[in-house]
């Protein structure tokens, strides 16, 4: 038995915060490590000690296991936890981590090494008898093998996939998946498979002790993905046969079994429309939707990482399951532009309800450039599958997130689409339905008119000029704000007079009372709450219609706000990891042709030509940091004749 004193997790954001959460609990002292732009991030402010990694980039600092090592001794650290992400399945850094006399809170270094890289983890899994797809060989694919998935055999989270539905776009496919493994990775390897239309991702969660005794904690579906990356999870899987529930349990315990496992595991299999499951992979850490598994079964798995590391056996058997819990994702990001990340200062974050709020981010924090979008995990418990949707769509729907657009609107109406409702959610949920999710509502309108109400509101305790609106030549003519929000400008018309304000060309909605942080509507006849709030150039508008953010539309607008025509502008701050070959001034393109690709937030994005014409000029290359905004190409488009 090992005796633990001190935990030092190699991480950051929520996991960090809640792996230190679980730690105190035990009475265990917790160490955090942090690059520069972290210097005051919330999982360092929740340590007892704190060390340096100097850089700003995951490769300077987290990805540094060196550095990693360092720290935990140079702080008397006596065990590291790696959370996930980052060096959490590297078998080298395991491995360092035992040399240097420190508990690793993980599965042996061996067993990393034997599932590190899909390829082979396929075919110890093929000789333990779990089912797999067979791979497909891109030099020898033809139309029948149609569509096919490259994924990268080193690492996860959606980094190199590629889905490809034509032969012709198979090679630069492969090449395009294989540079940005190597980027996410340090290995370009890829490798194709079929690619399962409206199949469902589902996974057992594991649990070893170095005593012979492995856990199946249930099963948790997570189909609902963007870009191959889980957005919603739950627990159990929903609308399964007991008989295919028992053998993806079974599977999931002989793959832990054939490599030695030992602590905290997921084992990932694809499901397919007709109920045949096909091994995926097996991550070996834990899992962003570990949630949903604790709370079902009562547990918490970092407590029993933990134990497990100390030497402590298990019981034989698991407790026994209560319930249904559902996750969502709360990331930073807009999904109608592209799912494109968000970056600058969280105003507020606060979720309301009986939910559990997993978060590396407090009110003021800034949410950089350099790592995953994620704000928050949101996570429903209930005796029904349908209650818990119902608590964490409610929590959701009134929640106030001011400062960065966020995914809230989109997972609210996900979780109440009727295709989620039937509980057979699948990977190609989003391909078909984004459009209609992400379509702008009427409510944004009535939001306008709440701002515009609330600026024009007298503060309490305001002078007499200000509380009778100021002079104006013509008192009885309309005064107009505008607004923006997604895009959509809209016109708020109103008058005032002593005690009273109407609104013009807005039938059906009715004031009832404003002050400048909230506004009393009646909307077709229902009293509506406003709250408002203003920051800087935005406007925060919250009520159970839905939030919005707005920005004030200046009355003289700027002449230096206007580009060059075909102007290409960085969407976010970023780095530039591609220019497509040969691309020079003077090019000719084509509408829709991707010119450069932009790296931010661990995620990648092409930069696509606007129109069909002459490239004029280039001002990005391979490796440059670019800020928001900054002019990266322009294309001069090519006149009808």
């Amino acid at each position: 038995m090992t005796n633990l004193t001190s935990l030092l997790v190699a991480n950051r954001g929520e996991i960090a915060v809640r792996v230190f959460r679980t730690a105190r609990d035990l009475g265990l002292a917790t160490v955090a490590v942090h690059s520069d732009p972290d210097a005051d991030a919330l999982h360092v402010r929740s340590a007892d000690a704190a060390v340096r990694l100097p850089g700003a980039t995951p490769a300077d600092t987290y990805l540094r296991g060196d550095l990693v090592i360092k720290a935990a001794l140079a702080a008397g650290a006596d065990a590291v936890h790696p959370g996930y992400g980052f060096l959490s399945e590297n078998a080298d850094f395991a491995r360092q981590v035992q040399d240097s006399g420190l508990t690793w809170i993980g599965p042996p270094p061996e067993a990393i090494e034997a599932m590190a890289s899909k390829t082979r983890a396929k075919e110890l899994m093929r000789a333990a008898g779990v089912p797999l797809l067979d791979p497909v060989d891109p030099a020898t694919a033809t139309p029948a093998d149609l569509p096919l998935l490259l994924k990268a055999a080193a690492g996860g989270g959606g980094r190199g996939m590629r889905v490809v539905r034509d032969l012709d776009a198979l090679g630069e496919a492969l090449r395009a998946a294989s540079a940005e493994a190597a980027s996410a990775f340090g290995d370009g390897e890829v490798f194709a498979e079929p690619y399962v239309e409206r199949g469902r991702h589902v996974e057992v969660q594991i649990l070893a002790d170095a005593h012979g005794t492995v856990w199946a904690l249930g099963t948790r579906d997570c189909s609902l993905q963007r870009r191959h990356q889980k957005v919603i999870e739950e627990a159990p899987a929903p609308g399964l046969p007991d008989t295919l529930r028992e053998s993806l349990r079974a599977a999931a315990v002989a793959a832990a079994r054939a490599v030695s496992y030992r602590g905290a595991g997921t084992v990932e299999f694809l499901v397919t429309a007709d109920g045949r499951p096909y091994f995926l992979e097996m991550n070996t850490r834990l899992q962003v939707e570990h949630p949903v598994t604790e709370a079902v079964f009562g547990l918490d798995l970092v407590a029993l990482q933990l134990r497990v590391a100390e030497g402590e056996a298990l019981p034989p058997a698991p407790p026994e399951p209560t319930g249904h819990a559902v996750e969502a994702r709360l990331y930073a990001e807009d999904p109608a532009q592209d799912w494109r990340p968000q970056t600058g200062v969280l105003h507020t974050l606060h979720v309301p309800g009986a939910v559990r709020v997993d978060t590396g981010f407090t009110d003021g924090d800034t949410v950089g450039i350099h790592y995953d979008p994620m704000l928050a995990k949101v996570v429903a418990h209930a005796p029904t599958r349908a209650e818990a949707v119902r608590v964490l769509a409610h929590a959701l729907a009134g929640a106030r997130i001011h400062g960065l657009t966020t995914n809230r609107e989109l997972l609210v109406r996900s979780l109440l689409h009727p295709q989620f409702a039937t509980g057979q959610p699948d990977t190609g949920f989003y391909d078909r339905h984004l459009t209609a999710l992400t379509e702008d509502t009427p409510d944004a309108t009535v939001a306008a008119v709440a701002a515009a109400l609330a600026a024009a509101a007298p503060a309490p305790g305001a002078p007499l000029a200000a509380r009778i609106g100021g002079w104006r030549n013509l008192r009885s003519q309309p005064q107009t704000r505008r607004y923006t929000a997604a895009g959509t400008e809209h016109e708020v018309r109103y008058t005032s007079g002593t005690g009273t304000t109407r609104l013009v060309d807005h039938p059906g909605i009715v004031v009832l009372a404003a002050a400048p942080d909230r506004v009393t509507l009646e909307v077709d006849g229902i009293r509506r709450m406003f709250h408002v709030k203003h920051n800087g150039t935005e406007v925060y508008v919250d009520s159970a219609l839905g939030s919005h953010t707005l920005t004030p539309v200046p009355r003289f607008p700027d002449p230096q706000d206007r580009t060059e025509p075909g102007s290409l502008l960085a969407p976010m701050p970023g780095t530039v990891v591609r220019v497509a070959e040969g691309l020079a001034p003077g090019s000719r393109v084509t509408a829709g042709q991707p010119l450069l690709w932009l790296e931010a937030m661990k995620m990648e994005h092409r930069i696509l030509a606007p129109a069909s014409g002459t490239l004029t000029a280039l001002h990005a290359a391979t490796g440059q940091q670019v800020e928001f905004g900054a002019l990266l190409a322009v294309v001069q488009e090519e006149k009808p004749a």
